[in-house]
């Protein structure tokens, strides 16, 4: 149990996760998943999917996405070159920190992972170039399910460390509904999903 230390945050049922890591003059060695450690510590999740990105170049905002209904996802983030800001919000109608947001910096020298459970919008800022970010799913993609909510919005105040109208985005990243527009169809209810 000593491999992990585990945080809760102030947002329901996200945690904070700093494995191990042991370095001297070669560099560095950790073990970034145990299900064994994890399970150990109440993490007890069945990843399925592995996935990468790689953003080029600081600016680049990818989000704030998630999956609907039967292909929600938990998702188990971690970055393993460069550094983000990373951002997540509580979508789930009816729990005690719905539509709140943290942020948290993720980076290759801070080794931190992220437990963002089903029913959280998420999304990323890289703050360097050459940004490679992964992260485990409990759930397979599913484009039918694919959501998102506008990193832009309003209602959400979400402090950016970056003037918006000066990062790279997708078109889809950039034409999201806001989050008034999004509560009107919420597919997530607190203990259901």
């Amino acid at each position: 149990m000593g491999n992990l230390i585990v945080k809760n945050t102030k947002l329901q049922d996200v945690k904070l996760i700093t494995p191990m890591v042991f370095g001297d003059h070669r560099g560095f060695f950790t073990e970034t998943y145990s299900d064994r450690d994890f399970k150990e510590m109440g993490i007890n999740f069945s990843f399925i999917q592995d996935n990468q990105s790689l953003s080029a170049n600081a600016g680049v905002l990818r989000g704030l996405h998630f999956q609907r209904g039967k292909a929600a996802q938990t998702k188990l983030i971690r970055v393993v070159t460069g550094v983000v800001w990373d951002v997540i919000v509580d979508i789930r109608t009816g729990s005690p920190t719905y539509k709140q947001w943290e942020g948290y910096v993720l980076s290759e020298n801070n080794h931190r992972q992220l437990l963002v459970p089903r029913g959280y919008a998420h999304g990323f800022l890289t703050l360097t170039d050459n940004v490679n970010f992964v992260y485990k799913c409990d759930n397979y993609y599913s484009a039918e399910a694919d959501g998102g909510i506008s990193f832009k919005t309003p209602e959400l105040n979400i402090n950016w460390p970056i003037n918006l109208d000066e990062v790279v985005t997708s078109e889809k990243d950039a034409s999201q509904p806001s989050f008034t527009e999004f509560e009107e169809h919420n597919p997530f209810v607190y203990g259901e999903i």
